[in-house]
């Protein structure tokens, strides 16, 4: 858990280059982990009621999170800490102390509100949901509301360690919440006896160790930052009133909670939909897990160093440079991530299987999150460029574009998520909440295009369409080769276990369809590919 920092004699500690090797480590840690918890949890709890009223609940701590705290303090509190540290005789002390306090005194409130109020959070969530189990929810979120608490503190202290030049312990920090998560599944199904899902008892044992559990998680993860400040010289004390500097930036404020409040809206939803069914809200948040590992370790890392260019050039009025970066940020992330949405929609099923295809959940609930993946694969790719699009709009020192656009993809996810509730079946239901949220990015992502047209001028927009027409033949013939050899393979070997044959088609598929993809790009001669080589090489040799 390396940190990086910088000492008041200006003497730069690890590297730029070790410190982003440390995080991206980290990052594939946590999402590994991640994983493995999630894994454990449909494995142990099934695919089903139970699952389902654990995802409802486990959902209202962080966008609630976000609502009190989490949304201004990205944008917002962290450039408002920077400055601090510089333009402060106490290099920003007071300041972050102020903003922790205030920060923790908001949490606080909120969150008594909050378990107050779970009752009614849960009718919003789940109201005329007929397979859903509300008096499951309700306890459930008794129970977790307190990690708000706990988010909120681990979003503050973190960005304080940011400001002072650490960032190997954030980043490692939810590999630790992983792992009390996986501790706490094991314990959970060692014990005996089985939840009662009616009546619901607040009491029940097997209930207060995965509800307490899952906070106890948030807690080690917030906990273990604090000796981290304070190895950094920092000494908290209690500070409340107003700063004026943040007064500066209640415009911004503004946009970016209503930017928040709308994605709240839209999951809450989306849980509304999915909880229609047993398994749809287990079965498409198993599989946004897993779309997002490759955004998370390649598509995150491209968007971190793209960010300081694209607000350098717009700070400076370059609107030509800023083109050329959100250029090769489309270019890039449809280089990195069209091969793995390839291999997620032609394998996605078998990935659900070889994954979750066990334990209570077994070969259906496994299929389920498949199919769901397979089928709404095609968005990974508008989704990143939907996102680098936004943060194009916030190097403009621009937050109400970006809202008005998350307003239009809310708008039209909505409208396709109760579509899909009244053509879909109940077994079905995963997938039509997976393609809404889905196509949505694809809508979001032109919408996205046309107003940096009208705002920059020309953006070479066909270049980026070739480059996504030459990902897809490239990743469509690899990937079919692949699931040639596959087919070939499996009729050799003659399996009997559908997760056996599940693991075997991941593993050729992946190994033989990835590797072949980027090859045929480079025999396209797409510009781009050699230094996506060079990333997937460099995270590939990690260690």
């Amino acid at each position: 858990m390396s940190e990086t920092r910088t000492t008041t004699t200006g003497n730069a500690g690890p590297s730029i280059a070790r410190a982003g090797g440390s995080m991206a480590i980290a990052t594939i840690v946590s999402r590994v982990t991640g994983l493995l918890s999630k894994v454990l949890l449909i494995a142990v709890l099934g695919a089903e009621q139970l699952n389902t009223s654990y995802q409802a609940a486990t959902t209202l701590p962080t966008m609630i999170n976000e609502l009190l705290l989490g949304g201004v303090l990205t944008s917002v509190a962290i450039p408002l800490l920077v400055r601090a540290e510089k333009e402060d005789g106490d290099g920003g002390e007071s300041y972050a102390q102020w903003l922790i306090s205030m920060g923790l005194a908001i949490l606080g409130v909120g969150t008594v509100v909050v378990v107050a109020c779970a009752p009614l959070l849960t009718d919003l969530f789940i109201s005329d949901s007929p397979e859903a189990n509300p008096a499951l929810v309700t306890a459930f979120a008794y129970l977790v509301l307190p990690g708000i608490v706990f988010y909120g503190m681990t979003a503050l202290l973190g960005a304080v360690l940011n400001a002072r030049h650490v960032f190997g312990l954030p980043t490692w920090a939810p590999v630790l919440n992983n792992l009390v998560v996986i501790v706490v599944l094991v314990v959970y199904a060692l014990m005996p006896g089985e939840i009662s899902l009616d009546p619901v008892h607040l009491t029940d044992a097997k209930l207060l160790v995965l509800g307490i559990g899952t906070v106890l998680g948030v807690a080690v993860q917030a906990s273990v930052l604090v000796p981290a400040l304070r190895r950094t010289g920092f000494r908290f004390r209690w500070r409340f009133g107003w700063d004026k500097r943040f007064a500066e930036f209640g415009g911004l404020a503004f946009w970016v909670l209503l930017y928040v409040g709308l994605g709240f809206v839209s999951m809450m939803i989306l849980t509304n939909v999915a909880t229609n069914s047993k398994s749809a809200l287990v079965s498409f948040n198993y599989q946004w897990l897993i779309s997002q590992v490759p955004y998370g370790v390649l598509g995150v890392s491209l968007l971190t160093a793209l960010m300081p260019r694209m607000s350098r050039a717009a700070a400076h009025g370059d609107n030509d440079q800023l083109v050329r970066d959100l250029l090769f940020g489309n270019r890039m992330s449809t280089i990195l991530l069209m091969p793995f949405s390839a291999l997620m929609t032609v394998s996605g099923v078998a990935i659900g299987l070889a994954a979750f295809g066990f334990g209570k959940a077994g070969v259906s609930g496994g299929t389920g999150v498949g199919t769901a993946l397979a089928l709404s694969a095609f968005g990974l790719v508008p989704y990143a460029i939907t996102l680098l699009q936004l943060r194009g709009f916030y190097a403009m020192k621009d937050a109400r574009t970006p809202t008005l656009i998350q307003a239009l993809i809310v708008a039209v996810r909505i409208g396709l998520l109760y579509y899909f509730l009244e053509v879909s079946s109940t077994d079905q239901l995963a997938v039509g909440v997976s393609l809404a949220m889905s196509l949505s990015f694809v809508f979001g992502a032109v919408v996205g295009q046309v107003w940096l047209r009208v705002r920059l001028g020309r953006l070479r927009t066909g270049f980026t369409v070739w480059t996504v027409c030459l990902t897809v033949v490239a990743s469509s013939l690899a990937f079919a080769a692949a699931k040639g050899v596959n087919a070939l393979v499996q009729g050799l070997l003659d399996l009997s276990s559908p997760i056996v044959a599940a693991w075997v088609e991941v593993v050729l598929v992946t190994v033989i369809g990835l590797p072949l993809a980027f090859g045929l790009l480079a025999v396209f001669r797409v510009p781009e590919v050699k230094p996506a080589v060079d990333k997937v090489l460099r995270l590939a040799r990690l260690r």
